[in-house]
């Protein structure tokens, strides 16, 4: 398919319906759009409006129920359990409202998780932990425990745990969520720091204050691509 070529995420009449007892819910009804390396994208819509059931597609984390979706050329349908696992390690790297930390690990020991799970040694385990860590600017924290940390500094360590496998796609669900605007901006700044160095990002938000900050905003409703704006458009 040679609009595939050169979209990082392409995704055709995209459908999801969840079964709850005799009732099917249908969270995503035949969404379709691309994006593009080093997009940066805002997926924004009403509580329940199928953004997040959206996200945890293209994550990999969930599978739809009828279209096809397409990462990096490839169709999701049709690669193994290992290949899907190896993608949610290597090629994505995941942000949460509510930084799911392991509240025992210091910060350090939450962001080798990632490379832990690839196998590698320890040396290049910390050399690349630190790395992500100064990236985000946590490198003086990295022993410090969820517990010590400000949510702002929790959440940077989440999304250094993000990137420390070096993922070219960054999806964030809510990241500024459990945050006061102040370092909710913060975030963001980091966001665009991400961004500029040539990484895809696609956030999910409910703010217009944070859509606004991505090139572009998909706006979803009741299951459904209700309109796209491009910024400056």
């Amino acid at each position: 398919m040679d609009s595939t070529n050169n979209a990082v995420i392409l995704v055709e009449n995209l459908t999801k319906v969840y079964q709850m007892g005799k009732q099917e819910v249908r969270a995503l009804s035949g969404v379709t759009f691309k994006i593009l390396p080093n997009e940066f994208v805002a997926i924004m819509g009403p509580s329940g409006s199928g953004k997040s059931t959206l996200l945890n597609l293209i994550g990999c984390l969930d599978t739809p129920s009828e279209g096809e979706y397409y990462l990096s050329g490839k169709l999701v349908s049709t690669l193994s359990e290992n290949e899907l696992a190896h993608i949610r390690n290597s090629e994505i790297g995941f942000v949460f409202q509510v930084f799911n930390l392991l509240p025992r690990a210091t910060a350090f020991h939450n962001v080798e998780l990632p490379i832990i799970y690839k196998g590698e040694g320890k040396a290049e385990r910390t050399i690349k932990a630190e790395r992500a860590l100064k990236m985000v600017e946590m490198d003086h924290r990295m022993h410090h425990r969820p517990s010590e940390l400000s949510g702002g500094e929790r959440q940077r360590v989440a999304i250094a745990r993000a990137l420390v496998n070096n993922p070219s796609l960054l999806l964030a669900d809510e990241p500024t969520g459990n945050l006061d605007s102040k370092t909710g901006q913060e975030i963001l700044n980091l966001f665009h720091k991400i961004h500029s160095q040539g990484n895809t990002i696609i956030i999910v938000t409910h703010d217009m204050d944070i859509a606004q900050q991505a090139q572009r905003i998909l706006f979803v409703r009741d299951g459904m691509l209700e309109k796209e704006v491009r910024k400056g458009a």
